[in-house]
């Protein structure tokens, strides 16, 4: 660790103490703003706006390729860095299906919660039936709802394959619901903000905070998939995955 540290310099602490002030100010500021608009408005348009500053704080630099979405989207993507999720929040305003193991972490949590995120148990069958009308229901209020399909993240240079099984809650496709595959493509070097394998968090957090140059991210928003592609979860995962890799070759 000292060795980072030493590697990182002046500048860059310099930037990671600033920017997590800046940060918990921005938060901060959000809270009070979303509990106001929260009565009236049926989405409190605070979490998209909190992602976007975010984003700026962060240095984080978002082009969208593909057509803008459709109210009633659910969006299948690739997974690389947690800065995944305020890239998409500020672009779509989608709210995520998240794994119930979340719920052990309080603060995270209830972040989570206020952007109306749908807590999964993916190995409780039992409870299938409840987390589709938590998905129906979070479309309809959110207007888009995503999911990261490989169920944990890559380094970025290649996708993990799908697990039909993360899609349960989403078979069969509610009517109305287009479901679009989206590819986060961080450029030719993901590797160099990817959190992979055993890296904790935290150290993850301090190399994208101490990056002096800007993380520059294209968001696909590809087509939606045809209505035989969405026979089944198997079907739409085989689907999304194929659409991700033709849009990357």
């Amino acid at each position: 660790m000292s060795g980072e540290s030493e590697r990182r310099g002046l500048f860059g602490w310099a930037l990671i103490v600033a920017r997590s002030l800046a940060l918990v100010v921005w938060l901060l500021l959000a809270l009070p703003l979303f509990a106001i608009c929260h009565p009236f408005s049926d989405r409190n348009p605070v979490p998209r706006l909190f992602f976007a500053g975010v984003n700026l704080i962060l240095g984080l630099r978002i082009s969208v390729a593909g057509e803008p979405l459709q109210r009633g989207a659910f969006l299948i993507s690739n997974h690389v860095s947690w800065l995944d999720i305020p890239a998409l929040g500020a672009v779509t305003g989608t709210a995520f299906i998240a794994n119930d193991g979340l719920v052990a972490h309080g603060w995270l949590h209830w972040l989570c919660r206020l952007n109306d995120t749908v807590f999964v148990a993916r190995h409780d069958r039992r409870s299938v039936a409840l987390q589709v009308e938590q998905v129906r229901e979070a479309i309809s209020e959110n207007g888009a709802l995503t999911i990261f399909a490989e169920g944990t993240t890559s380094d970025g240079t290649r996708f993990l394959p799908f697990k039909s099984s993360l899609l349960s809650a989403l078979t069969p496709v509610p009517k109305g619901v287009a479901v679009h595959p989206v590819w986060l493509d961080y450029g030719p070097q993901p590797q160099r903000i990817a959190w992979v394998g055993d890296e904790p968090g935290g150290q993850n957090y301090l190399m994208i905070a101490s990056r002096w140059r800007a993380v520059r991210l294209t968001v696909h928003l590809l087509p939606a998939l045809a209505l035989d592609d969405l026979a089944d979860r198997k079907t739409i995962a085989a689907a999304a995955l194929n659409a991700l890799t033709a849009a990357r070759t």
